[in-house]
């Protein structure tokens, strides 16, 4: 990933852009061959798309986010980044909703997939989908699974969060709200009597290399300062936070908790939660053929573990409980994830409490089956 380098925090070095200089930068980006991926307003929410101007940015817009609640917000300012997680991730670049894996004609001729290689400039990428670019990346690099040139080709420019939404619980998963690193360039939002700004910080040479053709100023120290002073305010202010316990020993010990049954007794069972979620990975596979049977192509799409087919064995289903099934969810997302990939596949997004049509609550579950167990808060723990 070419922004996995030269981390920077908002205390020295940094520059300032104004919103024409943003504006630049997207058509600065654009000029050098990348594919700019950044937020814009449709279908009344805030959602990621190809940008090819500023123009297209949710200026002026926010969000109003609970457990099955998201509603666009008109704001009093004119903030492109003031807004949480929307509905989709980056995740949808990345590891596609549906992509090809082969296909065979009728006389045994087999053919790869048209591949069209695209160098993707993520704009506005938040703390949390920072880390979860990460894990995605050491998912999808793993057991032969390779997404490597997307991720070596990705600039990524990321927005500090100043203002969390009402799911948000980054802070307790140590994710953010600032990013750290992982990014090329990384941005404060300000606005005030003296104006529209961006405090800039760079993460690696080809930061720098774009950032020059914008021509920023040398940020003073007071901006520097505000600016992580608005930063470190935000953890404070979470909307959520996970119970701060060993949640890999926690899920492990609550197997039998009575909890399950009450979470299945309102899961839709949807898949919703892995649909937005910024890290699930799973996926499964289709064969399809033409009307005339003269080819066949296999195609990969995402799956879920909430349905009933994902687990099934030998003619049957192993989780065939909504109740087996949420566990499962729960228990590799919070749990054994860290086995697997060294880390948890949660980063505190909130977006599987906004989208969940019945409001279930991750952070409010972990509490319940922490409290069913009489578990203590671990300081030892390093994390979540």
């Amino acid at each position: 990933m070419t922004g996995a380098g030269l981390p920077t925090d908002l205390t020295h070095d940094h520059v300032v852009i104004d919103r024409a200089g943003l504006d630049n930068l997207i058509s600065v980006l654009c000029a050098e061959g990348y594919r700019v991926i950044g937020p814009t307003v449709r279908d009344s929410a805030i959602v990621l798309d190809t940008l090819e101007s500023g123009d297209q940015l949710p200026a002026g817009w926010g969000v109003d986010t609970g457990p099955g609640r998201y509603r666009l917000s008109k704001r009093a300012d004119s903030a492109v980044f003031g807004h949480s997680a929307g509905p989709q991730s980056w995740k949808q670049y990345l590891h596609p909703s549906r992509q090809q894996l082969w296909s065979e004609s009728k006389d045994g001729t087999f053919h790869a997939p048209p591949t069209e290689p695209v160098k993707y400039a993520f704009l506005g990428v938040r703390a949390c989908d920072l880390a979860a670019i990460g894990i995605l990346e050491t998912v999808l690099s793993a057991g032969g699974k390779s997404a490597t040139s997307l991720f070596e080709n990705l600039f990524v420019i990321a927005a500090n969060c100043t203002e969390p939404g009402g799911v948000c619980f980054c802070a307790s998963m140590n994710t953010g709200p600032e990013a750290k690193t992982g990014y090329d360039l990384c941005l404060t939002e300000r606005i005030d009597n003296d104006g529209h700004r961006f405090v800039t910080g760079v993460g690696t040479a080809e930061g720098s290399r774009i950032l020059a053709l914008v021509r920023p100023r040398q940020a003073t120290d007071e901006e520097t300062a505000e600016a992580a002073h608005a930063v470190a305010e935000a953890a404070h202010h979470m909307g959520r936070e996970m119970p701060d316990v060993d949640l890999r020993g926690m899920l492990r010990d609550a197997r039998d908790a009575d909890v399950w049954e009450d979470v299945a007794s309102r899961c839709l069972t949807c898949g919703n939660c892995t649909m937005v979620c910024p890290t699930c990975f799973c996926t499964t596979t289709e064969d399809v053929s033409d009307l005339t049977g003269d080819n066949v192509e296999r195609w990969q799409h995402w799956s879920s573990c909430f349905d009933l087919d994902y687990s099934q064995l030998h003619g049957g289903a192993v989780r065939v409980s909504g109740e087996s099934r949420y566990r499962q969810w729960i228990s590799h997302k919070l749990g054994t994830w860290h086995d697997q990939f060294g880390s948890s596949g949660c980063v505190g997004c909130g977006r599987c409490i906004d989208w969940c049509p019945v409001g279930i609550d991750i952070t409010a579950e972990a509490a319940r089956l922490t409290g069913a167990l009489n578990v203590e808060p671990d300081i030892d723990a390093g994390g979540h």
